[in-house]
């Protein structure tokens, strides 16, 4: 008996060193994972503090010195509205505006419930009380706090569609293809195109199914906001689910072995885990990390998704995140049918 199991373990062993693409990913997936790490979370120590100027910090006029103050994350905002809605929830400590004349700080909104609002409170009127200039304005945005639970619920929906959509086709044609399957459609009047389109629909049910179930066992554990629309909602993670189903098959479209599509596949699901905002805010990261997160299709998922979820946006709001996974997909399934082989 034994040596029978010895002659199975050895056969496999050289099934699995043979596959040189199988090999290699195993060994570099870990060290990719910790560049990525690095890449994102590269700058030092976290800040304490994050702070919101409406206006460009770089060319603030402050003579008080408070946006050189040390350990605190200054973040340029353009939409006042949001900025102050991020600091009823939280999301933000302080916001200051800098858009006065030559740039000082003229106001400022905290939220009196924020513990760390009111410490950076203390440091922006100290900072001023040490200076000749006139204390800033101070306004009001008070709000309960939005839960680290609320805030990642989206971002995990999204996740779990594009795993779902990766896997479930990527490792599955390559499954057929190694087995036989496609060669026998290969004698069918079958076009590969049309192959690739009832793959895409057939997930897409599963896809939208399983998710709407994962949706409802939150909704009982979980006492999370939505506040948009749920045809918003569903539309962009149908979006999503048809952008990454046509990733999926473009990466299986010429591949033979399970092992190199599971590879393959996890060098695109990763970093998009990684740099899409799904675990945690992009901003504050490095410049090239936020750049390298708006080329990702996860990204504008999970933007659009924690919009209507949070912010309650509607169908015009998220227009155009849903044209772009759209438009996204069909050149990626065009190109998949492109590349598509049977054997």
């Amino acid at each position: 008996m034994w040596h029978r199991i010895a002659a199975v373990l050895v056969a496999r062993n050289r099934e699995f060193y043979r596959d040189t693409a199988g090999l290699i990913w195993n060994i570099m997936m870990p060290v990719m994972m910790i560049v990525a790490f690095a890449f994102i979370f590269g700058g030092g120590p976290d800040d304490l503090f994050k702070v919101g100027v409406l206006g460009d910090p770089d060319t603030a006029a402050d003579e008080t010195g408070f946006l050189a103050t040390p350990h605190v994350t200054f973040v340029p905002v353009t939409d006042q509205d949001a900025a102050v809605t991020k600091i009823a929830r939280h999301q933000l400590d302080l916001l200051v505006d800098t858009r006065g004349p030559g740039g000082a700080v003229t106001g400022y909104w905290v939220n009196p419930q924020s513990p760390n609002g009111q410490i950076v409170e203390r440091l922006l009127l100290g900072a001023h009380a040490r200076s000749a200039e006139a204390a800033p304005e101070r306004r009001l945005a008070a709000g309960e706090a939005l839960s680290y639970a609320d805030w990642v619920l989206p971002g995990v929906l999204a996740m779990n569609v594009m795993f779902s959509s990766l896997w479930g086709v990527g490792w599955v044609v390559v499954r057929y293809r190694k087995n036989g399957v496609l060669r026998r459609l290969k004698a069918t009047p079958l076009r590969p195109l049309e192959f690739l389109s009832a793959q895409v629909l057939s997930r897409l049910l599963v896809v939208m199914a399983s998710s709407v179930l994962v949706y409802l066992g939150a909704l009982v554990i979980l006492d999370f906001p939505m506040r948009g629309s749920y045809a918003a909602l569903m539309l962009i993670y149908i979006a999503g689910a048809l952008c990454m189903i046509s990733l999926g098959l473009l990466v299986a479209s010429r591949l033979r072995t399970e092992e190199l599509a599971d590879g393959l596949l996890n060098l695109m699901a990763w970093p998009m885990v990684l740099l899409s905002g799904v675990w945690f805010s992009m901003e504050g990261t490095s410049a090239a990390a936020q750049w390298v997160s708006q080329l990702m299709p996860l990204t504008h998922v999970v933007d659009a998704a924690r919009g209507i979820m949070i912010d309650g946006h509607g169908l015009v709001q998220i227009l155009p995140q849903t044209l772009l996974l759209v438009a996204l997909a069909s050149l990626l399934l065009a190109a998949a049918a492109r590349l598509f082989r049977w054997e």
